[in-house]
């Protein structure tokens, strides 16, 4: 039961944030300049009890904290791993495009063509993808005491009530991005990670970006250990979690990167390495009104596996954000050249103070100026 009910909450942590909310209002000192990128980790590590941060910009490494609470070694630098969380969504987004661009699969078909379990479904590979299907989300309802298969995640969902009717509403959840990797596994022929591995992983050489393994808890090489509360131990506070079983997670949550690999991946898929020009802006201008939702603030908007944030310099920018007990992810790809940039921490820092200083060091560093 315990381990259910961790997994559990690890895997609505993934659901519940797709993206962060910026905080322009966070920056002491001016925004933009480099030197904000620091404060801001610093005040993670200072004043918001989390362990490690790190930004990394393509150019520059920022570090505050510590990657090991008992040894007190410093944070890990750009090449450490780290769990994506729901970044992997835009992974799994970009390999359904793949198959778009290929003339394998076409957005407006319905996913009941390729799942049968949704044969009587009008949802739609599009819906999927913008988060607009309706389907509740599965991973609340899982036994996380053994594991199980992706048709019997998605039977516990289509057996409870749908949130709102196909393509009348948006609503995030991972069963959205659970469902696409069925249908990757029937289009393609192979295991969406394999296919994800071959279309995605491989043309930018993310060698240091892989998925787990069944049964795999640990992270490979060089990382950061993760702490958070125990949602089966609450009374114990905060605790190691870095072991979690990452396998499970599967299309919506699962991969393992670094911030030198995730920022290639936005680099290279916006700059055309991975896919034709109309279907990234196919996947960016297709898009929901979310500001207001969830942690979105007014003016973000999502398309497919993606997330448009407004900046405090203006512009905005395209990424995605994930957030697990042990740690937080944010950061993308700006517009109007400012650049690229990863921002992780080594607990969950979703709301509050936490929340506002990681976006503050997201829009400092893209805000900054470029020589």
């Amino acid at each position: 039961m315990h381990r259910k009910r961790l997994a559990a909450a690890v895997l609505l942590a993934a659901a519940l944030t797709g993206a962060l909310a910026p905080a322009a209002a966070a920056h002491p000192g001016r925004p933009g300049h480099p030197d904000a990128v620091q404060r801001q980790l610093d005040l993670l590590t200072a004043r918001d009890g989390v362990p490690g941060a790190l930004a990394y910009d393509g150019r520059t490494t920022r570090t505050s904290g510590v990657a090991d609470l008992d040894s007190g070694r410093p944070m890990n630098d750009e090449q450490g791993r780290f769990r994506l969380a729901s970044d992997t969504k835009a992974f799994t987004a970009t390999a359904v495009m793949r198959l778009v661009v290929d003339g394998r699969l076409r957005l407006g078909d319905r996913a009941g063509s390729y799942v049968p379990q949704l044969a009587d479904s009008p949802i739609t590979v599009r819906q999927l993808l913008k988060q607009t299907s309706g389907l509740p989300e599965y991973s609340a309802l899982v036994d996380w005491t053994r594991p199980g298969t992706p048709e019997e995640y998605l039977a516990l969902a289509l057996d409870a009530e749908p949130v709102f009717e196909p393509g009348t509403d948006w609503g995030y959840s991972n069963t959205n991005y659970l469902v696409l990797g069925m249908v990757i596994d029937e289009v393609s022929g192979v295991d969406f990670r394999t296919y994800v591995e071959r279309t995605v992983l491989r043309p930018l050489h993310l060698d240091d970006t892989y998925w787990p393994a069944p049964g795999e808890l640990d992270l490979r090489g060089p990382h950061a250990r993760n702490y958070g509360v125990h949602p089966a131990h609450p009374q114990d506070g905060r605790v190691d979690v870095t072991e979690l079983p990452g396998y499970e997670f599967g299309a919506s949550g699962g991969l393992v990167s670094t911030p030198v690999d995730l920022n290639a991946f936005w680099d290279g898929l916006f700059g055309g390495r991975l896919l034709p020009g109309w279907a990234v802006r196919l996947m960016t201008r297709d898009t929901t009104d979310i500001g207001g939702r969830d942690v979105y603030p007014a003016g973000s908007r999502y398309g497919y596996g993606l997330a448009s944030i407004p900046l405090g310099c203006g512009g905005v920018y395209w990424g995605h954000g994930g957030d697990l007990p042990g740690g937080s992810v944010g950061g993308g790809r700006a517009t109007g050249g400012r650049g690229t940039v990863t921002v992780y921490t080594t607990t969950w820092a979703a709301e509050g103070d936490s929340l506002r200083h990681l976006q503050g060091a997201v829009d400092a560093a893209l805000c900054a100026k470029r020589h």
